[in-house]
């Protein structure tokens, strides 16, 4: 059941929504075409676009035009990401988690927050507003001593009931709590942690620069982690179940279709980027990542083996059921401090990429970035495919376009690196397409289509501790229309600009 706080902001979301749309008008020949898009050309599976109806003045036209390309011609690679035989069964009928925990009914999908967030028209004005919005309001870091979370716009952590799982399926909930009970614990371990993913699940922008990192033994707090990888997940399901569902609408409406109704989708498949330091932290992440999601979607994990002999130490390899001993195996005896040693004693590979994509019953590791759903790579090795795109005509970095979900994790650890990696790789997300890519333009969100996908980004950063390098990136290139909020102690707070 909605408090009647957020039930009236859902009603003015969608309202202002409806307020803005503008019919769209194609000539019948579009429309055509559109109805008799097969299937497979749907971006089922999530590699083709999503488009809307558009206005032909407008400069948005431009982009449909240099994107269109006729639903009967190959597209170009992405074959992958198309409807296959794992794809026709998978079911998107799970109910939602509400504010109480208790499912809610079908038609609660429509009112989440990921719906709000991503169906959401921003006005000139809130756009033009962006940079210029300033931290407003403070409250206490409940479970952080001398710690505090600001942020812009409305508090929501004033009425925020931790209790709930707000907007997260109730499959992934469920799982969730039995990792939980299986692991001793009766919950979601802390209200830290509640809270954490309650931030995540409003899609703001967030900067956690307290995060007591793996390799303080005794201190090491992975609950913040878990709160990432859930949200991660609800994210690709919810889009996936979003498209599917509209697959379905469209397949039953055919000629009747309105088509500026199923604007579910972006220009590539890929929706979430984690950025990590090493090798041996992917290998931790990806494996909690594979334990958090539900059995049903994880009957088979491919290239495990691969996985573990490029991402795990020597300890790892041939040992990928049990890797919980090997993880916290104790370090041999070195002159270097104890968490220098377990930071960088297993895989310290810095140049990395993997992409990661569900199907009906199936993980599947190392899949093509362009049809992965999630990607996980070192700043590093981005930047190198940045400079291959600028140089080589032949490559492109378009699996970049469309994430909708930023996750910085280990920020202190990749600032000793080269943290302007980092900024080169963030001025590079969410451009506009260099090449066509088999996109359904009809379905694509008209936000993508204007240039504006920066404003729905959120971008999560995690450290042990925040730097001026750190900071910056959050105040100038972070520009969630949500706003932003931090999780900041006394000693960092003067390194924040609040402008």
């Amino acid at each position: 059941m909605k408090t009647p706080q957020s039930a009236s902001k859902l009603k003015r979301k969608r309202e202002e929504g409806k307020g803005k749309k503008k019919k769209k008008a194609g000539n019948k020949e579009e429309k055509r075409k559109i109805t008799d898009i097969p299937e497979s050309h749907s971006m089922l599976e999530y590699d083709h676009d999503e488009g809307e109806g558009f206005d032909h003045e407008s400069p948005r036209s431009e982009v449909v035009e240099s994107l269109w390309q006729d639903p009967d011609v190959n597209d170009s690679g992405l074959t992958e990401g198309s409807e296959t035989k794992e794809d026709v069964g998978f079911r998107s009928d799970e109910e939602d988690i509400g504010i109480t925990g208790q499912p809610t009914s079908e038609d609660s999908l429509h009112l989440s927050s990921f719906d709000l967030h991503l169906e959401h028209n921003l006005s000139k004005e809130e756009i033009d507003g962006q940079r210029n919005r300033k931290f407003s309001w403070e409250t206490p870091a409940i479970g952080m001593s001398n710690c505090k979370w600001i942020g812009t716009g409305e508090n929501i952590l004033e009425d925020l009931d931790i209790n709930s799982c707000h907007g997260l399926k109730s499959k992934l909930s469920e799982h969730w709590m039995d990792v939980y009970r299986t692991a001793g614990g009766k919950d979601i371990s802390s209200p830290k942690q509640k809270i954490f993913f309650s931030l995540c699940s409003s899609y703001r922008d967030i900067l956690y620069c307290n995060k007591r990192p793996f390799y303080l033994k005794g201190l090491e707090d992975t609950s913040i982690m878990d709160a990432y990888i859930m949200h991660s997940l609800n994210h690709v399901f919810r889009t996936r179940d979003c498209v599917k569902k509209n697959d379905s609408k469209l397949t039953k409406l055919k000629e009747n279709a309105d088509s500026d109704k199923f604007r579910d989708q972006g220009f590539t498949r890929p929706k979430v980027l984690i950025l990590l330091p090493l090798a041996s932290i992917v290998y931790r992440v990806v494996k909690r990542l594979i334990q958090l999601t539900p059995s049903a979607f994880k009957v088979n994990v491919e290239h495990m083996d691969r996985f573990s002999t490029k991402f795990g130490s020597e300890e790892h390899k041939g040992n990928t059921e049990n890797d919980d001993e090997s993880e916290n195996a104790k370090p041999l005896k070195s002159s270097k401090a104890t968490d220098f040693q377990i930071l960088f004693g297993g895989n310290n590979e810095d140049d990395f990429m993997i992409g990661i994509k569900f199907t009906r019953k199936t993980i599947k590791l190392f899949s093509d970035f362009h049809t992965s759903d999630i990607i996980i790579a070192s700043a590093l090795c981005l930047v190198n495919k940045i400079e291959e795109a600028g140089s080589n005509k032949e490559k492109d970095v378009d699996f970049l376009s469309s994430i909708e979900v930023l996750i910085i994790d280990h920020a202190d650890v990749i600032s000793m690196q080269n943290w302007s990696h980092v900024h080169t790789v963030i001025e590079h997300l969410n451009r506009l397409p260099s090449k066509q890519l088999g996109t359904d333009v009809m379905r694509i969100r008209p936000w993508y289509l204007d240039d504006h996908a920066r404003f729905y980004r959120q971008t999560i950063i995690l450290g042990l501790y925040s730097n001026p390098d750190v900071n910056a990136s959050f105040n100038h290139q972070c520009l969630n229309y949500e706003g932003k909020v931090c999780n900041i102690s006394g000693r960092w707070l003067h390194c924040l600009a609040f402008s």
